[in-house]
């Protein structure tokens, strides 16, 4: 079966040459910081034991957003990530309680800032595509950009990865018509919208998964831009554990989907009950009809039993859903609050 086709837009990189926004974001990765009017950029990197890579990181992106801030949330690290990152030019903080979720959680309560730039401090992505994922934003006044992985190199992904993150893809869209490429991609650029109306619950890596669901609950201006994902060096690790934290994003997808859809959960719930019952007590229906008689009670009452389970979780999935209603009625009130952080006009 053919993939289907997103529905959002997906733009290939765009040449500094070729960028109608380029003038603009040359202009404010000059000034950024250092004028009123111009918004304020917060680059975000949460960090456990990156001290290998996390120098050219910090030094990547500083280049990349001259004015931009640059924040390590070190979560527990024991290689001296934070005094090398203090050392590169970056504001570090801490996170104590262990994950990247608790760690994004922390972020984005912590920070105030117009636009977030979240990435990883492994220099797996480019951080020089930073100023054309803020400019996208800021030009069409969207609310989250994903920079989609595409790997330069075979052993980039790892097979376990590669395979996971497809079967999870094709999960989330056929569970929330997600038209996203890569939902695991971890770097991405966020509106202060976004960052300040986000109820971030994850702990772990599964916060990936939330940000895009939170994104299409909402039904928020997003895009989505291939950008090259390179190999990690020989004596830096993922973090990720394929099978553990491919489980918790399993669970953390289907909470989810009972969350965002209950309804379509409780009801799907409710058919599957309600056909056990239809076909538990189709043959008692028919020896009744021939002979009159119910030779079989405990298999009448256990259809019964199941046929009134199936029209509880019906009656839940209808109460579920309108709370559901009402809980994204004031994330979505919340998001409204705030301000918009608009593009001044490119120079002449």
């Amino acid at each position: 079966m053919a993939e289907p086709k997103p529905v959002l837009p997906v733009h290939p990189p765009v040449a500094p040459a070729e960028s109608p926004a380029r003038a603009l974001i040359d202009n404010l990765a000059k000034k950024l910081g250092s004028a009123a009017g111009l918004p304020d950029v917060a680059v975000l990197l949460p960090c456990y034991n990156e001290a290998t890579t996390i120098a050219e990181t910090v030094a990547a992106f500083r280049a990349s957003l001259p004015g931009a801030t640059v924040y390590v949330y070190d979560n527990n690290s024991t290689d001296g990530t934070a005094d090398i990152a203090r050392a590169a030019g970056a504001t570090v903080r801490r996170e104590p309680y262990q994950g990247k979720g608790n760690v994004v959680r922390r972020m984005f309560a912590d920070i105030d800032a117009d636009i977030y730039v979240m990435a990883d401090g492994d220099m797996t992505y480019d951080p020089t595509a930073a100023p054309d994922l803020v400019a996208l934003l800021m030009r069409d006044q969207l609310d989250m950009v994903v920079g989609a992985r595409v790997d330069s190199e075979e052993a980039a992904y790892r097979r376990g990865h590669r395979f996971g993150n497809a079967l999870f893809n094709r999960i989330t869209l056929a569970m929330f018509k997600s038209p996203f490429k890569d939902i695991f991609s971890g770097y991405r650029v966020f509106s202060r919208r976004f960052a300040k109306s986000f109820p971030a619950s994850s702990s772990g890596f599964e916060i990936e998964a939330e940000l895009t669901v939170h994104a299409l609950d909402l039904k928020l201006r997003t895009d989505e831009v291939p950008l090259p994902y390179g190999r990690r060096p020989e004596n830096s690790h993922s973090k990720l554990k394929t099978y553990r934290d491919g489980a918790r994003i399993l669970w953390t997808l289907v909470n989810m989907y009972r969350t965002v859809q209950p309804f379509r959960f409780y009801g799907l719930i409710a058919l599957v009950l309600a056909a056990t019952s239809l076909g538990l007590a189709a043959p008692i229906v028919a020896t009744y009809l021939d002979t009159g008689l119910v030779p079989r009670f405990p298999t009448a009452i256990l259809s019964a039993a199941i046929m009134q389970l199936a029209f509880l979780m019906l009656v839940c999935g209808l109460v579920v859903d309108a709370i559901s209603g009402g809980r994204r009625e004031m994330k979505r009130m919340r998001y409204l609050e705030l301000k918009v952080a608009s593009a001044p006009e490119a120079p002449r």
